[in-house]
């Protein structure tokens, strides 16, 4: 939230600097994001008198200026403004000066033939006004050649972050208040002053919606006369960042500002019949200020008449229902509406305002007359005319809540001793109540606050959070106890292994755009979809981390990347049982590109392939604790691989630890991918955990006493069997000596006959006690080809 010093001011009598009162709104909670200051855009721009007035001798629409800075040299300076003429005193931008509302630096040019030394310039183009229909015209006893930021005087601009919990401080009024209790000056009271009706109000105001809008106060003012806001209200709404429109409207705008309260303002010669709040029927349409068409359904909120809708309650007014310059009669709407509607018909809506956002936050339901009061008197001040009498539809909630409290709780919660004195007293400047009991009265505009946590943060922020001693915790002698979960060493041994692996970590949202979640998904249960995504391309919860990391791929090829390799842990979202939230821990791993590039010794470049993607599952899965020489390898990958370049990595027929791969071409069509993806993914959680790791710890390592022994084993077996199957039943064959089985060729050729395949394996033996016989060989070799036989092997002689 954006506001000038003066209009802090307006609402506060301090004499504190802008430095001062920055520190103060940082001390208390209310974060300055910046304080800017308009002078310094006026560096370069002078007070002039222009002397004479002379028509361009190739362009109708310019003229020729001589300009006076009051240094006895005029300037030469070509302008189109109709109201330039001699005599009059302006503001002149000198060469090297930056025009504030386009950045554009002006430098001495020729304009049609005629030297230009600089620009006569308009309110708008110093960003003091929207008038561009001719120059500035100043005061004529204005000092000439002084530096216009001096004569027109600095009024700094703070620059707030106001956190959702504090409605209260969406108004100018909110904050002078916090500042006032912190010792910083003292608030002035809000000039709100009833204006008695001179007649009956002559439209019906009702409430047929009391949930979505429990009150709907109006009134209605004619005679009035629309036009250009007085300058210091310009100045303040500009100040927010806010452009004036017209009286009727910068009003309703200014007081939202100055007070937190929204109100609106209706041209009473367009409506029909009653004005009142209702429901909108399902696929009813209403043209918004903005110039869009939204279509409304039964849980809104809307403000109509007899003929329709003219405002998306809360939120914003209709296009065809507002004030223009022949506006003569006005329908002023101050209501109180559900914060929660407001919310949702926002969201649906995809609609956001400065309404909007006051009334979901929680407006003052105590401040309705007061915010009429107001709007009426700066109407009938500024626009002339006469009021009716009010009219009142409805009753705002204004019941207060009382919260027992006890003072000694600042010690307690808050860490900090404060007399019950001060802070009955800081209590009392924020509008609270306190009695001899300590039962504290919680003012209406204050909807964050419910119980006594929520009262001593208060006390103690404007006590000062700088003033709570800084205490360290409690230590207990000795050694301090690991505090991280297996879950979390698991992360982060396996983030560490990928790393070294030469994988580089990427992190990815968790949210995709829907197709991309669908062509991962797994079916069961469907995907969580988000009702109120950040945007379309994030409304899916992940069911797996390849998406995001193909979406990267994509990125980076089209970078000109030649070989990626990423990896990624973080969690996949499934429907559980009954639809709840199964979170499950994932690494998600792709290699994309070149394996290694083109060269004299390798010759082409050459890809990535299923081999490699298994390499990475197997290694991150053996640091990660899992029992991989247990694995059994499968298929059934899932239909984003290739079908035949694809597997599983299995602890039995239903427990997947991994999947790994060739990426299918469709899916890699899918993602705009055009070079061959190899892919990973672990499922973390389904690895079994250790027995006993929680109470034993591991045994010394002793390398054995005895070298150990290698034979050499050659199978024809069943060209479609699985090395790894050969393998693990190898190692099984004599699990007392046989300490690794190791594939190191896969023959198909001469003397292999058809349908077959000869597998070779090296088999490491490891003697115990003593070192083996002939005859220990002889026996374990037949342990070997006895077991190999079961899969239907065959010893090659």
């Amino acid at each position: 939230m954006k506001f000038s010093l003066s209009w802090l001011k307006d609402h506060l009598d301090t004499t504190a600097s802008v430095e001062e009162i920055a520190a103060k709104l940082n001390a208390i909670g209310l974060e300055v994001e910046g304080v800017e200051d308009p002078a310094a855009k006026l560096v370069g721009f002078r007070i002039a008198k222009v002397l004479t007035a002379a028509r361009h001798p190739d362009a109708d629409k310019l003229q020729v200026l001589s300009v006076d800075l009051g240094d006895g040299n005029p300037l030469q300076v070509v302008c189109g403004a109709p109201n330039a003429r001699a005599g009059l005193v302006g503001v002149l931008g000198l060469p090297g000066a930056v025009v504030p509302a386009n950045g554009m630096e002006l430098k001495k040019s020729a304009i049609r033939g005629v030297e230009s030394n600089g620009m006569m310039c308009s309110t708008r183009e110093l960003e003091l006004g929207e008038d561009h229909d001719g120059i500035i015209e100043l005061p004529a006893d204005a000092p000439i050649g002084t530096a216009f930021a001096e004569y027109h005087g600095s009024d700094p601009v703070f620059d707030v972050a106001i956190t959702p919990n504090r409605p209260d401080c969406m108004g100018v009024y909110g904050i002078a208040r916090d500042l006032a209790a912190a010792g910083l000056g003292t608030l002035k009271p809000v000039p709100a002053k009833a204006t008695p009706g001179s007649f009956p109000c002559p439209t019906e105001i009702r409430t047929d919606d009391p949930d979505g809008c429990p009150a709907f106060y109006g009134r209605v003012i004619r005679g009035v006369k629309n036009g250009p806001s007085p300058e210091w209200m310009q100045a303040r709404l500009l100040s927010a960042g806010q452009r004036p429109i017209s009286a009727l409207v910068d009003i309703t705008n200014y007081v939202m500002l100055a007070y937190g309260r929204p109100a609106h303002a209706y041209d009473l010669a367009k409506l029909t019949g009653a004005i009142f709040a209702r429901r909108a029927v399902d696929g009813e349409t209403v043209l918004a200020l903005n110039g869009k068409e939204y279509t409304l359904d039964s849980e809104m909120t809307v403000i109509a008449d007899d003929a329709g809708v003219h405002d998306i309650a809360g939120i914003m007014g209709g296009e065809h229902s507002g004030c223009s310059d022949t506006t003569t009669d006005v329908l002023l709407e101050v209501a109180y509406f559900n914060s929660a509607r407001i919310g949702d018909t926002g969201r649906k809506l995809n609609l956001t305002s400065d309404a909007r956002q006051r009334f979901e936050r929680g407006v003052d339901p105590a401040f309705l007359d007061a915010g009429l009061d107001l709007l009426t008197a700066l109407i009938l001040e500024i626009c002339g005319g006469e009021a009716s009498e009010v009219v009142r539809a409805g009753t705002p909630p204004t019941t207060p809540k009382v919260v027992a409290y006890d003072p000694a709780r600042s010690l307690w919660l808050g860490g900090v001793t404060i007399p019950d004195n001060t802070q009955r007293a800081t209590l009392a400047a924020l509008g609270f109540i306190a009695d001899d009991a300590w039962n504290v009265t919680i003012p209406t505009w204050r909807p964050d606050v419910d119980g006594a946590a929520d009262i001593v943060e208060e006390v103690v922020r404007i006590h000062g959070i700088d003033n709570v001693d800084s205490v360290a915790l409690p230590r207990a002698d000795g050694v301090a106890r690991p505090t991280a979960t297996p879950a979390q060493k698991l992360e982060r041994r396996v983030r560490r292994a990928a790393a070294a692996r030469g994988l580089n970590e990427a992190v990815t949202w968790s949210f995709l755009p829907v197709p991309e979640a669908e062509a991962f998904a797994t079916g069961n249960g469907g995907l969580w979809v988000l009702a109120n995504p950040i945007s379309e391309d994030m409304k899916a919860m992940r069911p797996s981390l390849l998406p995001g990391l193909l979406s990267a791929v994509r990125r980076n090829v089209d970078r000109g990347a030649a070989s990626l390799r990423l990896f990624e842990l973080g969690r996949r979202y499934l429907r559980g049982d009954a639809g709840h939230s199964d979170e499950r821990l994932t690494l998600g791993a792709v290699l994309a590109g070149e394996k290694t590039a083109r060269g004299w010794a390798t010759g082409k470049a050459q890809p990535f392939d299923a081999f490699d993607a298994k390499a990475e599952a197997l290694a991150l899965l053996a640091e990660a604790g899992a029992p991989v020489d247990n694995l059994q390898v499968m298929g059934e990958a899932g239909p984003q691989f290739h079908p035949g370049q694809s597997g599983t990595l299995r602890l039995g027929p239903k427990t997947v630890l991994a999947r790994f791969g060739m990426l299918h071409p469709a899916t890699l069509k899918q993602f705009d991918i055009g070079v061959p993806v190899a892919a990973v993914e672990l499922f973390l959680e389904a690895i079994p955990g250790k027995r006993g790791a929680a109470t034993f710890a591991r045994s010394a390592y002793a390398p054995p006493a005895l070298q150990s022994v290698t034979r050499d084993f050659a199978f024809l077996v069943n060209a479609a069997l699985p090395a790894g199957d050969l393998v693990r039943t190898v190692k099984g064959a004599d699990k007392a000596n046989i300490v690794a089985v190791r594939l190191f060729d896969d023959f198909r050729g001469a003397g292999v006959p058809e349908g077959q395949k000869s597998l070779a394996v090296e088999v490491t033996l490891q003697p115990g006690d003593k070192s083996y016989t002939e005859a220990d060989l002889k026996a374990i070799a037949e342990r070997v080809t006895a077991a190999a036989a079961k899969l239907g092997a065959v010893l090659r002689g």
